[in-house]
């Protein structure tokens, strides 16, 4: 009898239990979406965020740019007859093409991964590709504002002497957030190179020197910032070349083509 009263009183709650538990379980639910809610609105704010985090760095960047250039009224003239020697450059096309690209990059530098993105490969099919340029790229990094510019620059050559230059070049500018020294290794090590022999090449400072040569081509021309580009035509057989024009900024794809159509005319 007692087991059987206590399965009658079981029973007889059965329904108020399992209606209180449906509710409990509603307001449960509902809960657990009002946090779900919450989450995805705090993870649109944090980029929200991060957006303006990376607005402000470019900010930072163009005053920091604006700064060190000349006062107005003060600036020099951009010098005449400049003649750049190439033999340090890194040269992509025909080495029998009238005409020359030459740029001054950073690695740190937000317009040059925009160039380097968006504008240089129309560049590349339409000029290079065909035979009509020859590209030649020099480091121009801007220490006072770009730390890790310099050994990025050194860390692209060091791939060179396993043969991976442009995979490094377009990987620092893909991943522009991580160019500190163990990045750098980090980068060499995802290409598929020797790490030991990379780390080795850039702790010791092997292409310092040559990084310096490139930078002081960029300021006999009066380049302060970057990317900093000259169409330029061969002049002689040791790897000089005289400048026609020069372009600055990353200018859309349209400025190049009229730039260039015009010196290959010239050239002519």
């Amino acid at each position: 009898m007692p087991i059987v009263g206590v399965l009658a009183l079981i029973l007889s709650n059965s329904p108020v239990c399992s209606a209180q538990t449906s509710e409990e379980f509603k307001a449960i639910r509902e809960e657990i979406g009002a946090l779900k809610e919450v989450q995805a609105l705090r993870r649109e704010v944090e980029g929200l965020r991060e957006g303006q985090r990376a607005l402000q760095k470019d900010l930072q960047e163009i005053k920091a740019l604006l700064q060190a250039r000349p006062a107005a009224g003060g600036a020099p003239a951009v010098p005449q007859n400049v003649v750049f020697t190439l033999d340090g450059a890194q040269l992509k096309g025909e080495q029998s093409a009238k005409l020359v690209l030459v740029e001054f990059t950073d690695y740190q530098c937000p317009f040059c991964a925009r160039h380097v993105r968006e504008t240089w490969p129309q560049i590349e099919k339409a000029y290079v590709d065909t035979g009509k340029l020859q590209f030649a790229l020099l480091d121009f990094p801007l220490e006072s504002i770009h730390k890790n510019a310099f050994k990025a620059a050194e860390a692209t050559r060091c791939a060179k002497d396993q043969g991976k230059y442009w995979e490094m070049h377009e990987r620092l500018f893909t991943n522009q957030q991580a160019l500190t020294p163990p990045d750098l290794v980090g980068h060499a090590t995802a290409l598929g190179l020797n790490e030991e022999a990379f780390k080795q090449c850039l702790e010791a400072g092997t292409y310092a020197a040559a990084v310096r040569k490139d930078m002081a081509e960029a300021q006999k021309a009066g380049v302060t910032g970057t990317p900093a580009f000259f169409l330029a035509v061969p002049e002689g057989e040791d790897g000089k070349v005289k400048v026609v024009q020069r372009l600055s900024g990353a200018q859309p794809f349209a400025a190049f083509q009229a730039a260039i159509d015009g010196a290959l005319a010239d050239a002519k």
